[in-house]
Formats: C-alpha cells, sequence, structure tokens
C-alpha cells in the first residue's frame, strides 16, 4: 500500500481532543478476536438452556461473577470461560448465529472489516466436519456483511462497506477430552507422542482449510495456533504453516503472550509469522530462558529491529494482556508505548469482546487516553489495521478499499473539527 497513510493529512488544532464519541463513528478494525470469547452472554444463556449445558448461572450478572471477571490470575484462568462458550458451539445454526451477531456487534460500534478466529477442531467430530464448521461461521458472518452493505449509505457510497475474514486456529496444546475431534486424533495416533499428535493436528487443519477455501470459496485468510504457549514451541507446527504458505494462505501466531521474546522470534522465523498475537513479551530480557542467548538486551535489541523491518505487525489487545498478565500492574507499563516509539507496525484488537469486557472503541480509547497518541499516530494506528489486514480480495482491491476508509477517517475528523 503507498505511504501516504504513515502520516496525517488532516490540518488538526493542537488543542484538539480524541473523545471517545469520536473514535466510536471512525472506521476500524479487528484483526485478532475470538469468536468463542466474544459470544454474546444472553445467547449463551439462551443456547445453554436451550441444549441442555450445565452453566454456573443462568444470568448475566451470575456470569460475570463467577466466570466472565472483571479480573483474572492467569492466562489459565482467562481461558477457563471457553469452556462453556465452547460447550454451546457444537451446532452449526448456534455458530452461524454466533457469528452474525458477533459481526452486527462490531458494525454497531464503526468496524468496517474484521478477522474473526476460532478452533474449528474444537467443534469438529460430532454433528459437523471440518468444513461444515467453516461454513456454519461464514453463513453468520456472510448475512450480517449482506444486511450491513444493503444500505443506502453503503449502496450510495458515501460510508465504506463491511468486510472479513476467517482465521483457522490450530492448537498448541490439547487433551483427549479438548472435543470428539481430539478424542478420535489421539485414538487414531494412540503410539505417536503427544508432541506429534498436536503437529499432525494442525497439518491436517491446514489441509482441510485449503480445501475449504478452494471448493466452498470461504474466506479462510490465515492459520493460526492458539493455547498454552510455554511448553509448548511453534517447531512442531512447521509442517502445517508450510503447507499454508505452499497454498496463498497467510500466517499469524500467538506469541510472547505467556513466555519470552523467543517465542516470537521462532514464529517468525520457524513458521513464516505476517503478524504476532499479543507479543507482550517483546521487551522483557529478563523474560529469555534461553541459556545460549549471553548478552541479552542485545537481543531484544536484534529482535524489535527485525520485527521493524519486516513490518512484521502486531497484534495489540491491552485490555486482556492487562488481565492474563500478572507482572502488569498499570496499563502504562504495557509494552505498546515502546511499540509505538520503535515505529513497528501495530493495529489495536479486543481478543475477546466478553471475557475481557470491551470493544475495539474502548481498546483504542484506552490506547490514546493512556500512551498520549497525537491524532497521526491515532491515524497511523487505524491505517494499520486496513493495510496489514489479510484483505479477502484482490490486492487492487484492497487498496481501493483502504483508501476509502481512510477517506471516510478524515471525513469523520474533519466533521468533528468543524463542531
Amino acid at each position: 500500500m503507498p505511504n501516504r497513510f504513515d502520516s496525517y493529512s488532516v490540518e488538526v488544532r493542537v488543542d484538539m481532543k480524541i473523545t471517545r464519541e469520536v473514535i466510536a463513528k471512525l472506521p476500524k478494525t479487528d484483526l485478532h478476536v475470538h469468536l468463542g470469547g466474544s459470544m454474546r452472554l444472553e445467547t449463551l444463556i439462551d443456547l445453554a438452556i436451550k441444549d441442555g449445558v450445565a452453566l454456573p448461572s443462568y444470568t448475566v450478572h451470575g456470569l460475570k461473577e463467577t466466570v466472565f471477571k472483571e479480573n483474572y490470575h492467569s492466562l489459565e484462568e482467562y481461558l477457563k470461560c471457553f469452556v462453556y462458550a465452547g460447550a454451546v458451539m457444537q451446532k452449526p445454526e448456534n455458530l452461524s448465529r454466533i457469528a452474525y451477531e458477533l459481526a452486527v456487534d462490531n458494525q454497531n460500534e464503526g468496524v468496517r472489516y474484521v478477522e474473526v478466529r476460532f478452533a474449528p477442531q474444537r467443534y469438529a467430530g460430532g454433528e459437523m466436519d471440518l468444513p461444515q464448521v467453516l461454513e456454519a461461521v461464514n453463513d453468520g458472518l456472510s448475512r450480517a456483511k449482506c444486511e450491513f452493505n444493503s444500505r443506502d449509505v453503503i449502496v450510495s457510497g458515501a460510508e465504506p462497506p463491511f468486510d472479513y475474514g476467517i482465521i483457522a486456529c490450530a492448537m498448541r496444546y490439547f487433551t483427549r477430552k479438548s472435543s470428539q475431534y481430539f478424542k478420535h486424533i489421539f485414538l487414531v495416533h494412540a503410539h505417536s507422542s503427544s508432541d506429534s499428535i498436536f503437529g499432525l493436528a494442525s497439518l491436517e487443519l491446514a489441509g482441510a482449510i485449503v480445501k475449504t477455501r478452494r471448493e466452498n470459496g470461504i474466506p479462510v485468510v490465515a492459520i493460526d495456533i492458539a493455547g498454552r504457549e510455554k511448553g509448548y514451541p511453534p517447531i512442531h507446527h512447521r509442517e502445517a504453516y508450510m503447507l499454508a504458505h505452499r497454498n496463498f494462505l497467510n500466517k499469524t501466531v500467538h506469541a510472547g503472550e505467556a513466555y519470552g521474546p523467543e517465542s516470537i522470534f521462532q514464529a517468525i522465523t520457524e513458521l513464516g509469522a505476517d503478524r504476532i498475537g499479543h507479543g507482550t513479551s517483546l521487551f522483557n530480557a529478563e523474560a529469555i530462558s534461553d541459556r545460549s542467548i549471553a548478552d541479552k538486551q542485545r537481543y531484544i535489541d536484534d529482535l524489535v529491529r527485525f520485527i521493524a523491518g519486516r513490518r512484521v505487525t502486531i497484534e495489540v489487545c491491552l485490555t486482556s494482556n492487562m488481565q492474563t498478565d500478572p507482572e502488569l500492574r498499570r496499563l502504562e507499563d504495557h509494552p505498546f508505548r515502546r511499540m509505538i516509539d520503535n515505529r513497528l507496525s501495530c493495529t489495536i484488537c479486543t481478543d475477546n469482546r466478553t471475557v475481557s469486557n470491551t470493544t475495539v472503541t474502548d481498546e483504542i480509547f484506552k490506547a490514546v487516553s493512556v500512551f498520549d497518541l497525537s491524532p497521526a499516530q491515532l491515524k497511523n494506528l487505524v491505517a494499520y489495521g486496513f493495510k496489514r489486514s489479510f484483505f479477502p480480495h484482490s490486492y487492487r482491491n484492497k487498496r481501493v478499499y483502504v483508501k476509502r476508509c481512510m477517506d471516510y477517517f478524515e471525513e469523520i475528523i474533519a466533521n468533528s473539527i468543524s463542531t
């Protein structure tokens, strides 16, 4: 994309205040949002009652007290929320509804492009196979897109349309109890090591998404690996990522969230990651556990330069990181400030709208307020979200789409100044 988006072209007052109301109107992206972690609690309760799934409470207030808390002690506690969400995501009609509502929730706060990620293997093996899981989610997202884009302001070209991509997550770790699909994998590969089985599952997922995208035209734009990071290195998933690479799939990796900077380096060098999910340990030399690295600070400096030079984008999730990283006492301590200062390509994301009780608007407002971002920095941040997306259409169309969104951004800012 042209570099014109790296500078702020609208004349703004030095004292211009970027309010939450202005941010809500701006065209935005969310490139890191989990389907299971972003389900409406009312929907979780409704589906649980319908499907006979036990919940610790059947009220929104009760679930917020017992499961979906304001604060969590660790990433492991945070991930327990997905157990309840996953239990009601085993039917195609449920997946379609959840995906539809997620798209609508994003549209209602100005998000014009979203990449929804989930682990298809968690929901396959019962009523659905892997392609059917992908089809069910795509059905909901597509329906929401068609409805939104039929609005007069979109048809007339006054505002940019809504679009989306799907990211399929492989799991670094799972057990026989994680899903019917994973249970079958362990049965079939009874004499293989767990690490080998994790890699085989990822390879199977990569093959399924490549075939489904080719044959059904579903916009699966990338592969990801998620789950427990410590003790489950990315190298086990290399074959899956190489298969994805050979079939023109983009690649993102959860890395540097619950392990040191080496995890980020391995995600890029071993898996060829185009983007990194979280990356909160990037500047933490003390988090390096590889004893062969003698000069830890130099390693950090080299890694930052390596990422910056290759424009590997960091998917930053401020609220989520505060909830899962016990070392982050204040939001001001989040490495996002250093990422910006080092001119890294960053985009603000929610991670899990429901689990973290947040929105894209909330996250950007936190970034602007806490880290004192200028209007120019805000524009760059929003632009990176569109530019570094895995847009599912042609590059020519992507350029047109990004320009439409950023022109609309400038229009909103100009109107805000004039009023």
